[in-house]
């Protein structure tokens, strides 16, 4: 008797978790660590996938681990029945870094694909939906982000940068780079990224070095504050 079909999915969503958090310091993942009773990291950056699922929505989580990571993979079997959830272990093939996390899940995605870090909370009175919206900017240029304004220099350095200007009462991408040496030029930084199916194959080169980045033209969707957690634990 054969098993039903996988149905296919209107969003695919990687969620890389692969890495070590070796600045975060703490002796758990820094994914897992606990913000409030019953809610970590995680929780909170899955909240706008959440919405995703609750608009109606099929979404694949394309998950990519480590070994060292296999308390994070247990923890999001509770996400079970609310995303089509698929794991990808990091190997050599993909190279190694964020970008050869990336290259690992694309395989497993259809349709438009969001990029959503564990470590990265995107906050503000109406973030829940901004993934959503999104999504639904992708017909403009094929590429948007969520993200939010930032001056100081020491940040931004350790983010993916923007040059995030208005035109025609839209807010876009003018340039990105990820993690500049030099910020000057630069006034915000990324939480989430949506492509089309057709650009997902250079998401890689969003957090990569040596290729052009592809967010510049990406239309802009702000929100009041992101929160990065891969920082020394206090």
């Amino acid at each position: 008797m054969q098993s039903p079909s996988t149905p296919v999915p209107d969003v695919s969503v990687i969620l890389p978790c692969a890495g070590y958090g070796t600045r975060f310091g703490a002796p758990y993942p820094k994914e897992l660590h606990c913000l409030a009773p019953g809610v970590t990291v995680l929780d909170r950056s899955l909240e706008a996938v959440v919405e995703l699922a609750k608009s109606g929505l099929k979404v694949r989580l394309v998950v990519v681990f480590g070994t060292h990571k296999l308390d994070t993979v247990s923890y999001l079997l509770r996400y079970a029945d609310t995303f089509q959830m698929v794991f990808v272990h990091q190997d050599e093939s993909f190279g190694p870094g964020l970008d050869g996390a990336i290259r690992a899940a694309l395989p497993m995605t259809e349709g438009p694909v969001a990029l959503v870090l564990p470590d990265i909370v995107v906050s503000g009175a109406d973030t829940p939906g901004k993934l959503l919206d999104a999504l639904r900017q992708l017909e403009v240029a094929g590429w948007s982000v969520v993200a939010a304004e930032e001056g100081d220099h020491d940040t931004l350095r350790q983010m993916g940068a923007l040059a995030v200007a208005e035109a025609e009462g839209v807010l876009t991408v003018g340039a990105a780079t990820d993690k500049p040496t030099d910020p000057s030029g630069f006034n915000a930084f990324w939480g989430m990224v949506a492509v089309t199916e057709s650009e997902a194959h250079k998401l890689p080169d969003v957090v990569g070095t040596g290729a052009t980045n592809p967010l510049a033209g990406a239309v802009a969707l702000m929100v009041e504050e992101i929160v990065n957690y891969n920082t020394p634990a206090g």
